[in-house]
């Protein structure tokens, strides 16, 4: 039993190591994107529920962003002004939302994420908006394989084995024991892996790269 546990685990961990993305985007032609002199990253909506991870996506764009020579307002900051102002987390999910919240910073142009698939083959966009009239400024889309359902499955095995493992007694104790251990591995596979980071910063920043810069940028 331990050793088909192992076999399944080593096999499912060199699954989900495996890994690739690709990204595109498009800006607004002849618009002057030195006039951002500071954005502002407002949400990321779609299949990411958790702060944390929503927080470390964010941040991720913020890198790119600065990169390229924006000033950027965090997501953490802009949700705690939001917050303050009583905006509705729906609120700020539509363009026009986001806009409005760009204009509670005094920012030209916000940032909104959206994560519509998360698990094995993750999908994600992005838009730079005009907070003036909501129109999209720039757009970028892109794909990884995060290997999510393989963590999932690897958390709940690994999960069941130790519980069977540390259950002792009878078999019944075995079968409580790996049940326990299956739903608590589960729920850590959930999380944002360390490995599933790493194919996101990738997307991000495919996703980023024909992002005008707001100042030329030396070669």
């Amino acid at each position: 039993m331990r050793s088909m546990c192992l076999c399944v685990l080593t096999a499912a961990l060199f699954a989900a190591g495996c890994s690739s993305s690709e990204g595109e985007s498009y800006a607004t032609a002849g618009y002057d994107f030195s006039s951002l002199d500071k954005v502002a990253i407002v949400e990321v909506t779609g299949k990411v529920y958790g702060e944390t991870a929503k927080n470390e996506i964010g941040n991720m764009f913020t890198m790119e962003l600065m990169k390229k020579g924006y000033a950027v307002i965090e997501r953490a900051e802009i949700q705690a002004t939001l917050k303050e102002q009583e905006f509705q987390a729906s609120e700020i999910t539509t363009d026009e939302g986001a806009a409005r919240a760009g204009k509670v910073k005094n920012v030209p142009a916000v940032v909104i994420i959206n994560v519509p698939k998360y698990k094995g083959k993750m999908e994600m966009s992005a838009k730079l908006i005009d907070v003036e009239d909501a129109t999209i400024l720039w757009i970028g889309t892109g794909t990884g394989n995060t290997g999510k359902g393989l963590a999932t499955v690897v958390g709940a095995v690994g999960g069941a084995a130790a519980g069977a493992i540390l259950a002792g007694g009878d078999s019944n104790d075995r079968v409580v024991g790996g049940v326990i251990g299956g739903v608590v591995g589960g729920v850590a596979g959930n999380a944002l892996s360390p490995d599933q980071k790493k194919v996101f910063k990738k997307v991000v920043k495919k996703v980023c790269e024909s992002l005008p810069p707001r100042i030329p940028q030396a070669k």
